[in-house]
């Protein structure tokens, strides 16, 4: 019942397909969000967008109905999602947190890429990556669901994602890099730990502040930076901490949280 009511915000479970083929297209994210510039349109503008408009220069009809669909998967591309709007609403107020924000998205939106977080994070700042490791990791958690050949190419795409994100870097000899974490991606994180129950200094514990490689004073020091922007309200009292996102949730979405806890 829970993960049915995460849906409506635009967490999902059960997807994890877009790994299979894609990575986290995060060229065509910048693309997209930069050609659709109404803050508030409808999923249809997107769609339209890349299939009729080819905004992101793809060759054939049948591709950029591909894209529309692994972006969807990725983003939701619809700005009743609550994950898709905020992701929007901080996209264009910190440059830097788009990779981050872009790699916690889709984490709430595919299963295959999720799976992959406590590997990634284990690594060692200059480890090198080998890809053989991870299939073994995805192999034992899937349990024989997939074909060696489906997993091999998941992998390479999950390798080419956290790249993108800035956790993984180089062409072919790939080695752990880590990231840096900006406001932006310090509120989105705080965000889709709310939206999965957190409250108080447990939003600064979850795994999404875990993908941004933040310690929790230097988390909450990004979060007071960006409460003084006026994106969040955060209070702070000795270790007694509020955080609230009056500029990401809707009434309608209030009272879903409600109803959680």
């Amino acid at each position: 019942m829970k993960e049915e009511k995460l849906n409506r915000f635009g967490i999902d479970f059960d997807q994890g397909g877009a790994h299979f083929a894609r990575t986290i297209m995060l060229e065509e994210l910048r693309q997209l969000l930069t050609y659709v510039d109404e803050i508030n349109a409808p999923k249809v503008t997107y769609r339209h967008a890349i299939e009729e408009e080819n905004c992101l220069g793809k060759r054939s009809g049948s591709t950029r109905k591909i894209t529309t669909s692994k972006l969807a998967i990725l983003y939701g591309l619809d700005p009743e999602l609550t994950v898709f709007r905020t992701l929007r609403y901080l996209w264009f107020r910190d440059e830097e947190a788009r990779p981050l924000l872009a790699i916690l998205c889709s984490i709430v939106r595919d299963r295959i890429l999720r799976q992959s977080i406590p590997f990634i994070l284990r690594m060692q700042e200059g480890e090198v990556f080998i890809k053989e490791q991870l299939e073994e990791y995805i192999e034992s958690i899937e349990a024989n669901q997939f074909t060696k050949l489906t997993i091999e190419s998941t992998v390479r795409n999950l390798s080419s994602s956290w790249t993108q994100s800035g956790h993984l870097k180089g062409r072919i000899k790939k080695v752990k890099s880590r990231v840096i974490a900006t406001p932006g991606a310090i509120v989105y994180a705080l965000f889709l730990g709310y939206l999965m129950g957190a409250r108080g200094k447990a939003m600064f514990e979850t795994d999404f502040i875990k993908v941004t490689e933040c310690n929790i004073e230097q988390a909450i020091e990004l979060a007071e930076s960006a409460s003084r922007r006026g994106w969040i309200v955060m209070k702070r009292v000795g270790d007694v901490i509020e955080v609230h996102f009056p500029n990401f949730i809707d009434h309608k979405e209030r009272g879903w949280i409600y109803e959680q806890g």
